[in-house]
């Protein structure tokens, strides 16, 4: 057995510990935990912005992508000074707020960064809208077709969006809100889009819950989208085998057919430097008027 090799960096003035930092924690894309760290101090600026204020849940790989895993509520204990937590429901929530958070939950092999939907801050209103799309299939060629299909219905609704891949099989659009409505007033919302949709393309969409009744159909799942759910934060790494990262994404890029696996660790840096963040080109909005919509269709049935 090889001895364990460990070392000290600082970050922003705080003294981490990395161990193993030769780990191959991608075997196939040969990321160890060094590059691992280095990737997520690129990320951080962006990875920081939509993990703080939420509450975060980790999956830990502490064998790589390929061993075995666990979830990570709770914050890992011993924790450093310099990590602070919030408490909700009796767990007590590390908070993603800096560099040497990101990089000590990073040497402890937390590939993949869960961000709650609402926020610490004020946890009845939320400040986005997502809809998930989930295929039933593990490799669902049809995604990005399902993905422009919302996007142009919502569209057509005057709704303004951003497609974001999960970095695993689906695909999110999200909808920037201002914080008018609450949760279940935009599941109504959810439910209409939803419905309409596996009504007007039954051969692709589905509403229905469980994936044993689903066939091969795409779920729009508007549920997922509630107070104390999570959702893949934009810019987490995913612990799959391509190292792909959750994305968003240009509409163009989804007409394109884009796969899911072109953004990965080793290249969305370039990407970001380019691009800067998608979700900040659409403007926070409000979707009274669709719900006041759908409540009066609902009142002349």
């Amino acid at each position: 057995m090889s001895r364990a090799v460990k070392g000290t960096i600082v970050i922003d003035g705080q003294e981490l510990t990395v161990s193993n930092p030769n780990k191959l924690l991608w075997p196939e894309m040969g990321i160890t935990k060094a590059m691992f760290l280095e990737r997520l101090a690129v990320l951080s600026p962006w990875l920081l912005k939509h993990c703080q204020d939420r509450l975060l849940t980790t999956i830990r790989f502490p064998d790589g992508v390929d061993g075995k895993s666990f979830y990570q509520k709770n914050c890992p204990s011993p924790a450093p000074p310099f990590v602070e937590t919030v408490t909700r429901d009796s767990i007590s929530y590390v908070k993603l707020a800096s560099l040497p958070v990101l990089l000590w939950l990073g040497n402890l092999a937390c590939l993949e960064y869960h961000a709650s939907f609402d926020r610490v801050s004020d946890p009845e209103h939320p400040t986005e809208w997502v809809l998930d799309l989930d295929p039933t299939l593990e490799e669902e060629p049809r995604i990005m077709e399902a993905a422009l299909l919302v996007g142009d219905l919502l569209r057509s609704l005057g709704i303004n969006s951003v497609p974001k891949t999960s970095g695993a099989t689906g695909v999110q659009i999200i909808v920037p809100l201002v914080k008018d409505l609450t949760f279940d007033e935009l599941r109504r919302i959810g439910e209409f889009v939803g419905a309409f949709l596996a009504d007007k393309h039954p051969r692709l969409f589905t509403i229905e819950r469980l994936k044993k009744n689903r066939g091969d159909l795409i779920y729009i799942d508007y549920l997922q989208h509630y107070q104390g759910k999570t959702i893949i934060a934009p810019y987490s790494p995913r612990a799959r085998r391509a190292a792909s990262v959750s994305t968003p994404l240009h509409w163009d890029e989804v007409r394109r057919n884009v796969a899911i696996t072109d953004y990965h660790l080793l290249n969305i840096d370039e990407r970001l430097q380019k691009e800067g963040d998608l979700l900040d080109r659409v403007a926070p909005q409000s979707l009274r008027s669709i719900l006041d919509f759908i409540s009066g269709s609902g009142a002349r049935r």
